[in-house]
């Protein structure tokens, strides 16, 4: 079914991934002390918890579509898009950030990739209106964490073996999103 090369070349990417997003943000953890309880953290916690987001959805967003163009030449091949969201719950399950990647057309691939949080149905409405990103603090448990959502284009033909209804999607429409939640530090 799977290619050797292919899954242990996917292990490794997201291995290497994974160990970088865990050393960047231990050393961000240690730059700052924790938000203060039910108060909002500082325009300098938040900038660089935003950039935290920025750097992620790079090194996300680039690993899909590498994996897409190197792996995925037929309907019997892995999607990238699958890897990503196993990949995304091993990441919440470390507790340094949550991430998904959800639905934007009515259509998802699977049933649970759709939005589900008032934010991140706002956030879907937002990016479908052109918004290139989207975010809002909200504070839980006295923690201070930052919620952003960025849009998922179709970047590549490869996507619609998949998901065929893609084919009709306008340039630059978002057909998904990656949502993000990280406490901002």
């Amino acid at each position: 079914m799977f290619k050797t090369g292919f899954v242990t070349s996917l292990a490794v990417t997201f291995l290497l991934i994974f160990t970088f997003i865990s050393s960047a943000q231990n050393q961000q953890s240690e730059k700052s002390p924790p938000a203060k309880s039910d108060q909002q953290p500082s325009q300098a916690a938040i900038k660089r918890t935003r950039e935290t987001v920025q750097m992620l959805d790079d090194i996300y967003k680039q690993t899909i579509v590498l994996i897409t163009d190197k792996y995925v030449n037929s309907e019997a091949d892995f999607p990238a898009g699958s890897a990503a969201v196993e990949l995304f719950k091993r990441v919440g399950k470390t507790g340094f950030h949550q991430v998904r990647i959800i639905d934007a057309t009515g259509e998802p691939y699977e049933p649970e990739n759709v939005a589900k949080s008032h934010f991140e149905k706002e956030g879907i409405q937002k990016l479908k209106s052109g918004k290139s990103y989207y975010d809002k603090v909200v504070i839980k448990e006295g923690q201070a964490y930052l919620q952003a959502m960025t849009p998922v284009p179709v970047v590549m033909k490869k996507c619609i073996m998949c998901h065929p209804h893609y084919k009709d999607v306008k340039a630059g429409q978002p057909i998904g999103a990656i949502s993000y939640e990280l406490p901002v530090k």
